[in-house]
C-alpha cells in the first residue's frame, strides 16, 4: 500500500462528507415539506431523527466534539494524532454545514494543521 493512499482517500472522502452534510441541512432540516409532515405526524422516525439532529445543533455537540478532538490531535504524536485529526474533520465539516461554525472553524483549521505537520522523525 502506498504511503499516500490514506491521504488521497481522505481528500476524496471529505468533500463527499461535506456535500452530504449540506444535503442534510437543505434537504432535511430546512425543507418546508418536512416541517409540515412533522407538524402532523411527530412520531415518525424521520421526524424523531430531525428533532434529535436539531438538539445536536442547538447544543453544539458537533462543534465541541470537533474542537476537543482537534486539540487532542494536535498534541498526540504519531499515527494516533493523525487519525484524531481525521476524526476532528469528520465532526468539524458537518458542524460547519449545520450551524456550529463558531467552534468548527477553529477545529477544522487545527485538524488541518495537524494533518500537514511533518513528523519529527522525518
Amino acid at each position: 500500500m502506498s504511503r499516500r493512499l490514506p491521504l488521497i482517500l481522505l481528500l476524496l472522502a471529505l468533500p463527499l462528507w461535506l456535500a452530504a452534510s449540506y444535503g442534510a441541512r437543505y434537504g432535511f432540516m430546512e425543507d418546508g415539506q418536512w416541517v409540515g409532515i412533522c407538524a402532523d405526524e411527530a412520531s415518525r422516525w424521520e421526524c424523531q431523527l430531525r428533532s434529535n439532529l436539531g438538539l445536536i445543533i442547538h447544543f453544539k455537540v458537533l462543534g465541541w466534539s470537533a474542537l476537543i478532538t482537534a486539540v487532542l490531535a494536535f498534541f498526540v504524536p504519531g499515527r494516533a494524532g493523525w487519525w484524531l485529526a481525521v476524526l476532528a474533520l469528520v465532526f468539524g465539516l458537518p458542524a460547519l454545514a449545520l450551524y456550529n461554525t463558531t467552534f468548527a472553524v477553529f477545529a477544522v483549521v487545527i485538524a488541518g494543521l495537524r494533518l500537514v505537520r511533518k513528523s519529527r522523525g522525518a
